[in-house]
């Protein structure tokens, strides 16, 4: 039996010495296997007819590494939106599968930096994924122009170095950047976009300071998705989104987050402390969120844009409360990768993970 256990012991060290001796040309090999796979990865191809509602971030402007900034994909038949485009959204949609040179608009809530500090990203992989001939589409309310023209002022040098050094026909020189498509909202709602059997439905909610502020509502053969974006409980939310079949809204938990805030006062940070404070009144916690799918008569309810930061899934409970008693339907706390499917012709709601 000794002579077996060292003659294992000999063949595991061997093995061990072979991959550090033969590092680079194993490294190399694997590392050729894994780029020829990276183009062939598409999930839209593998999509059946329906709307589709993906997490590309689940995160606030509070630190956390396993969630980017708010962000949010809709495919509806060959139609590809994004809301929102926070901070390594546009990373994730690459990691789900989802090239951004298929996205034909940029949706945005409001104009807060963690809904669109990942846009020139977005902008600049629209263009090179796709050898787009007309920049980005960004739709939103009043206000939008002057984002869309910082972020095309940033980004001019670069847009100038990637046409010397690609040429014209890789980057057509008039598809870089984005354009901005203002609308408004005389009363509570409008519709903002509408055709290939999609109806998009803008509606103003409750996240003062910030105005304008709104959530969207996605109809598509008989299916009905809404967004939220930043908001308190609102009720022009409940009115619009009733009979949606999934809503996902933000949502904060204080008693969690003052143990935060608590620590930044004690600290001294006194400002700090009282950003903390302020941020509670102009988000939905998961108990009012839950109260807002119940009313509006929801079957699913999703939370994103959660705060303060969840690590662990074990925190999970802590999280949500009581949600769970104040909406009998399904509550899902929103993970990055996330794709729920909802088929024409049905009442079901299928849930994946792209990453």
């Amino acid at each position: 039996m000794k002579r077996i256990g060292l003659g294992l012991l000999l063949v595991a060290a061997i093995i061990v010495a072979s991959a550090f001796l033969f590092q680079q040309r194993i490294g190399q090999t694997l590392f050729e296997r894994a780029a020829r796979a990276v183009p062939g990865r598409d999930q839209l191809t593998s999509l059946n007819d329906g709307l589709h509602i993906g997490l590309c971030g689940t995160g606030s402007p509070m630190v956390n590494p396993q969630r980017a900034g708010p962000c949010n994909v809709v495919i509806a038949g060959k139609q590809v939106l994004v809301v929102d485009m926070g901070e390594n959204g546009n990373r994730n949609l690459n990691l789900m599968g989802i090239s951004a040179g298929d996205v034909d608009a940029l949706l945005l809530t409001h104009f807060h930096s963690d809904h669109i500090d990942g846009i020139g990203p977005l902008m600049l992989y629209h263009w090179t994924r796709g050898t787009r001939s007309a920049p980005l589409p960004v739709y939103g309310p009043e206000g939008v122009e002057q984002v869309v023209a910082g972020f095309n002022a940033a980004y001019a040098l670069d847009h100038s170095y990637r046409i010397a050094h690609h040429g014209e026909k890789v980057v057509p020189p008039g598809g870089g950047g984005a354009a901005a498509r203002p609308f408004a909202i005389p009363g509570k709602t409008a519709i903002v976009m509408r055709g290939g059997g999609l109806t998009v439905t803008a509606f103003k909610v409750d996240h003062d300071p910030i105005r304008p502020a709104v959530g969207y509502r996605f109809d598509y053969k008989g299916r009905a998705a809404c967004i939220s974006g930043d908001a308190a409980k609102s009720a022009n939310l409940i009115a619009v989104c009733k009979g949606a079949d999934l809503i996902v809204h933000d949502a904060l938990q204080p008693r969690l987050l003052r143990h935060i805030g608590s620590a930044f006062a004690a600290q001294g940070n006194a400002n700090t402390a009282k950003i903390f404070t302020d941020i509670e009144d102009y988000h939905a916690t998961p108990e009012q969120a839950a109260e807002s799918a119940r009313a509006a008569g929801a079957k699913m309810l999703v939370l994103s844009h959660l705060v303060p930061p969840l690590p662990y899934t074990y925190l999970y409970p802590a999280f949500l409360g009581d949600a769970r008693a104040r909406f009998d339907g399904g509550i899902v706390v929103g993970e990055d990768g996330m794709l729920f499917s909802l088929p024409p012709k049905s009442a079901t709601i299928d849930r994946r993970k792209l990453m």
